[in-house]
């Protein structure tokens, strides 16, 4: 939980790191050195194991039900490797795909086209109206 260890969680598989902003990893870094909080993040990792026991229901439910899915993703990301986006496709129909070359933190790099992949989705798959005018008369 250094200070050097979040800033490569940012920076890791970034494609352009004059992109970033350094206010991103400092602030999270001020948050990871209140007290007590290095306890919490350890126990969140160590409990992460949990989430991999509920995968087969997740993805029973994903089969049953075929919710409208947008995945969002860095392909060189090294906590949620891209096997893990990839793993949708053979659950879901209804699904909206999009990797972007850069990390974990997808929006740092890609948010005005990872905004605009959420709200196609939502126009395509969801009564939205007021949201958009050409949907006023719907």
């Amino acid at each position: 939980m250094t200070a050097d260890a979040t800033k490569r969680y940012y920076t890791t598989g970034a494609k352009n790191l004059e992109n970033l902003s350094p206010d991103t990893w400092i602030l999270d870094q001020a948050l990871l050195d209140r007290p007590g909080n290095q306890e919490i993040q350890l126990a969140l990792k160590y409990d992460y194991q949990s989430n991999l026991l509920l995968y087969p229901k997740w993805q029973a439910y994903l089969r049953q039900y075929q919710p409208p899915t947008l995945v969002v993703w860095g392909k060189n990301d090294r906590g949620f490797l891209v096997e893990g986006a990839y793993a949708y496709k053979r659950d879901l129909q209804n699904l909206e795909f999009h990797l972007f070359d850069t990390g974990h933190f997808a929006l740092e790099e890609d948010g005005k086209a990872i905004c605009a992949s959420l709200s196609q989705t939502i126009l395509l798959n969801f009564s939205c109206r007021g949201c958009n005018p050409s949907l006023s008369n719907q």
